[in-house]
């Protein structure tokens, strides 16, 4: 390439990022997530995020979401300020990248997410008003510390009560076992869920039957092993023996089968498929949010071997299952759609009843996971 060729593509490299810059719609806002009085990150009408970190002695600073770094540009004092391309609505994890060193940005708050604790930001939703903070009668989300004796150690949960429920006494309220995904932990759901608010909004509409939520950490480990199990076990060890009888002798619940739901987003989904299939007997509503008990495989499922053949009699688990709930976001990355759509060929050649969401223009994010709760929490119990 002559020196000609070379100064043509600078020209046109510099046109190019003045064509991006201008066309970058400035009416930017402070997330809703963001640490009190702290301006930045910010939020445009196109889903743009913007930082801005003063870093006077770094050599490179990057904002790092949606697996995407994009560089940021140093002014004169030392502050390095940047934006993404649009991103899709809901709520994203992110981070930035200083010298080579991923760090929480100091302006947003901090929520646990992909095993660590760091910032996330709300791209607005034109349907947020679900989930919205509103003037209704509001549940009490408490915190519940109990010791495992599968785990030998203390372990956390967080149990949504209704407004209702100290108002009443003498009622007894079904309950949802809800759990969180890969990286998550028992904060997930009454933080990044939200799922306090979106039931308090489909209670005070008389949308849903009042009931209680238990949020329990997914991860568990036995007593004489060296590392957190994925799978449904021993968590399935820690909910059938401990949790469940926990919650019962604790609070007012009705603690047949008939009342007792569980339901969980991506590895949640996976557990709560599990565990549930596993324990019909104590369960009669479940629920995948972008996820499946085949995860990750997204091959036809031989129905004889998987899950010990428990898909086989769908007429008779249509007679224990009152709802069988499986979501999806329509822009979820490989594996979750092949892997979900497995699952619901077998399900529907077997013949077992199931009902299927998609969330429009969601990926494998809580925005997803907060449209399943709210449709999926007012089916149920009814």
């Amino acid at each position: 390439m002559n020196i000609k060729h070379v100064f043509i593509a600078f020209i046109a490299a510099v046109s190019c990022q003045v064509a991006q810059a201008q066309s970058v719609v400035e009416d930017f806002k402070p997330s809703s997530v963001n640490q009190p009085g702290k301006m930045f990150p910010q939020v445009n009408s196109e889903g743009r995020v913007r930082v801005s970190i003063p870093a006077p002695n770094a050599q490179k600073v990057q904002l790092d979401i949606g697996g995407v770094k994009y560089d940021l540009k140093k002014d004169d004092k030392g502050v390095w300020t940047g934006e993404s391309a649009p991103q899709v609505e809901g709520f994203h994890y992110y981070q930035l990248n200083v010298d080579g060193a991923s760090v929480p940005d100091p302006g947003s708050l901090y929520f646990y997410g992909a095993s660590r604790w760091g910032s996330a930001i709300e791209i607005p939703a034109p349907d947020q008003d679900f989930y919205a903070q509103k003037d209704v009668p509001h549940g009490l989300v408490s915190q519940k510390m109990y010791f495992s004796k599968v785990t030998n150690s203390w372990r956390r949960c967080f149990v949504y009560t209704p407004a209702e429920y100290d108002k009443n006494p003498s009622k007894r309220y079904p309950v949802l076992y809800l759990q969180h995904g890969s990286g998550e932990d028992e904060t997930g759901w009454p933080t990044q869920g939200k799922a306090n608010l979106i039931l308090d909004n489909l209670i005070a509409a008389k949308k849903a039957v009042p009931m209680i939520i238990v949020m329990d950490n997914g991860y568990a480990t036995k007593a004489n092993a060296s590392a957190p199990s994925k799978s449904a076990f021993p968590f399935e060890e820690v909910m059938i023996n401990e949790i469940i009888p926990m919650i019962d002798a604790s609070f007012r619940t009705l603690s047949d089968r008939e009342h007792r739901a569980m339901a969980g987003l991506s590895m949640g989904a996976n557990q709560t498929i599990t565990i549930t299939m596993n324990n019909l007997d104590k369960f009669s509503y479940i629920a995948g949010f972008s996820g499946t008990s085949n995860y990750p495989r997204t091959e036809a499922i031989d129905v004889d071997k998987f899950m010990g053949g428990k898909f086989k009699d769908g007429a008779a688990l249509n007679k224990q299952i009152k709802l069988f709930w499986l979501g999806l976001g329509t822009v979820e990355p490989a594996p979750f759609p092949g892997s979900v759509k497995a699952f619901r060929d077998m399900l529907e050649k077997q013949g077992v009843k199931y009902t299927y969401y998609e969330s429009q223009g969601t990926a494998h994010e809580w925005l997803t996971w907060r449209r399943d709760l709210n449709q999926f929490a007012a089916l149920i119990f009814k």
